[in-house]
């Protein structure tokens, strides 16, 4: 009898050719050529790469050779770059963490069980000084809570000790000591990064008891948050938001440990808190890199493994949302609750699609935690441990912020903490900075934001939402808190305000086929500013467009059509429009299309919209 034939080796790919880097280099160059860019094959992979505000590149491929030559460890042990636990989230998922201001206490309460009842599990409560209900309304907030099974972040401003002291009594009263968790929500840098009065010796000393009251009894309680989101809404970058958390962070356990506790007991006792957004990669790859940041330090600091592993609550973008077409946020938290999820978070929090408009109603609550209720129960994203392990995007994206985001951490503590670069004003320079950079992406529309910049809905109506109390976000001083998409809504809010809605004359040239992409492209710029157009007769008949202009009764007029066309009749048209009345005259394409004296400007891929918007408003009365 003879031996079978052993199988052939199954090699997945074997199929199929292995692929070049020649010839994709190749395959970019003559997508680009169609797309009007000509680059030469060897320079396609330069001509797709992608700079960042932290100083590295985002190349267009990845392969083995670009992973980063350091070890990522395994889930659970340092540097904890995979997972601060060794099982992850597999079992239960990521606490599911909703934000809630309601001042009004019945209403607050009925929100705060619905919510519960409803799949959150675990409330982020904002209080007295911070905005929210008096902080002795505690009691009846969250009356028919279960604290050992839904753990509370308290937000209260400086009114932080007592809020802290009632959530303590409760626990008490209620038997409840080791199960006990989320955050009391002690800020050390509030008043410089939020403003307001400075911080009394009380509040840290109250900072200081808890912090023993909580190592003694409540392991799983935080005592002080190490707060990203101040430097990430004040423009920020991702390196810039982690250097000065981890400084934020090492600045609070300095504070415990001068007080007496140990090193471990002061590690266990911090909480981050950072932004996600909707890009998606660099939100997980954020949280990963801080992890083994932290660990860094915690190992110089003399920290047990056990406490060196970070805890992460990552929140979804303020800075992201807008107050325009807010329907487009459910979209960008969707995507950042998926870069969070997979990253790691230990807790995450969507903000409602509404949350620029007012306080979110019961759907815009709903929406928000239905999001995470998918992501976890439909989409399964916590069954894998660090999905994106081993990806060599992921990985290099994750070494390069790490590297980011230390340099920023060292610097601040080359000059003298974190304390000192918010007092002397340094930090809010550098990422003023940042922060103008970005500003400039968005005013030109390279970087652009849909629903604002991008497909706006001139004649959308909003819904309606009550204004939340003012906290101390609305204190004096402290960082500044924007929004990415303010520059073009300012303008949007102008333009509303006006007796009449502005309106810009378009004066199309030639065939339907030659000015359609213009006029589409021009309708969409001026629409982002809020102002509304009337469309010419087309053709070439200059005398009849010119009737056609001055029937619309406008001053602004944009000339629309092909280069081709514009070779021929753009110039003649430009000067009839000005002998007409027309004082501002614009030209749909770039400067180097056409030049007239009778032009005043030109609409264009990578103009500066915001600049150009802001002169025609000002031209049409708005």
């Amino acid at each position: 009898m003879t031996a079978p034939e052993a199988p052939e080796e199954l090699v997945l790919a074997g199929e199929f050719p292995t692929p070049a880097r020649d010839a994709w280099r190749e395959l970019v160059a003559g997508v680009l050529a169609k797309s009007g860019r000509e680059v030469d094959p060897a320079d396609a992979e330069a001509a797709l790469t992608t700079a960042t505000d932290d100083g590295f590149d985002i190349a267009a491929l990845y392969t083995a050779d670009d992973a980063p030559d350091v070890p990522t460890g395994v889930p659970g042990l340092p540097p904890f770059t995979r997972a601060s636990r060794p099982e992850g989230h597999v079992a239960e998922g990521w606490y599911r963490r909703q934000r809630h201001a309601l001042t009004d206490l019945e209403s607050a309460h009925d929100v705060v069980m619905a919510e519960l009842e409803n799949g959150v599990s675990s409330l982020w409560l904002v209080l007295g000084e911070a905005g929210g209900p008096a902080v002795d309304a505690l009691p009846r907030l969250l009356e028919g809570v279960y604290l050992d099974l839904a753990p509370i972040a308290l937000e209260a401003g400086r009114d932080t000790p007592d809020a802290a002291a009632a959530l303590l009594a409760l626990a008490a009263e209620h038997g409840v000591t080791s199960a006990l968790g989320g955050s009391l929500g002690y800020d050390p840098l509030l008043a410089r990064t939020r403003g307001g009065e400075p911080l009394t010796d009380a509040y840290r000393s109250a900072l200081v008891d808890h912090a023993r009251t909580a190592a003694e009894k409540h392991p799983h309680l935080a005592t002080v948050v190490a707060d990203g989101l101040p430097f990430h809404e004040a423009g920020g970058s991702d390196g810039q938001e982690l250097g000065a958390a981890l400084a934020a962070g090492l600045h609070a356990v300095r504070l415990l440990n001068d007080a007496g506790l140990s090193v471990d007991d002061a590690f266990a006792r911090v909480e981050f808190r950072f932004a996600a957004t909707a890009d998606q990669f660099a939100t997980l790859a954020k949280l990963r890199a801080a992890r083994r940041c932290w660990d860094r330090i915690g190992s110089v600091a003399g920290a047990s493994d056990a406490v060196r592993a970070m805890r992460t609550h990552a929140v979804t973008s303020p800075a992201m949302l807008t107050g325009r077409d807010p329907w487009v946020n459910i979209l960008r938290t969707t995507v950042a609750a998926v870069g969070a999820g997979l990253g790691g978070a230990d807790a995450v929090t969507v903000l409602p699609f509404d949350s620029v408009l007012g306080l979110p109603d019961d759907f815009s609550r709903r929406v928000a935690r239905n999001t995470q209720a998918l992501l976890l129960e439909e989409s399964h994203l916590a069954h894998v441990i660090d999905p994106a392990g081993g990806s060599w995007y992921v990985e290099s994206l994750t070494d390069a912020l790490a590297h980011a985001a230390w340099d920023v951490f060292t610097g601040i503590e080359r000059d003298g903490g974190i304390e000192g670069v918010l007092d002397d004003g340094s930090l809010a320079s550098a990422l003023e900075e940042t922060w103008t950079a970005r500003a400039d992406r968005i005013a030109h529309r390279t970087d652009p934001i849909t629903g604002v910049s991008e497909f706006p809905n001139l004649h959308e109506t909003l819904p309606g939402r009550e204004r939340p109390p003012s906290g101390t976000g609305d204190a004096e001083g402290g960082l500044p808190r924007r929004r990415y998409a303010q520059v073009f809504e300012d303008l949007r809010d102008r333009a509303d305000a006006a007796s009449s809605r502005p309106t810009a004359f378009l004066a199309t040239l030639g065939a339907l086929a030659q000015y359609t992409a213009r006029v589409s492209f021009a309708t969409n710029l001026l629409h982002a500013g809020g102002i509304d157009v009337t469309e010419g007769p087309g053709g070439t008949d200059v005398d009849e467009i010119v009737a056609a202009f001055r029937s619309a009764g406008a001053t602004v007029a944009v000339i629309a059509s092909s280069d081709k066309v514009y070779a021929e009749h753009a110039a003649p048209l430009a000067r009839a429009l000005a002998d007409a009345g027309a004082t501002r005259i614009v030209l749909a394409g770039a400067p180097k299309t056409l030049s007239d004296d009778a032009l005043t400007g030109y609409l264009y891929t990578g103009c500066d919209a915001a600049a150009l918007l802001t002169d025609l408003l000002d031209e049409l009365g708005a």
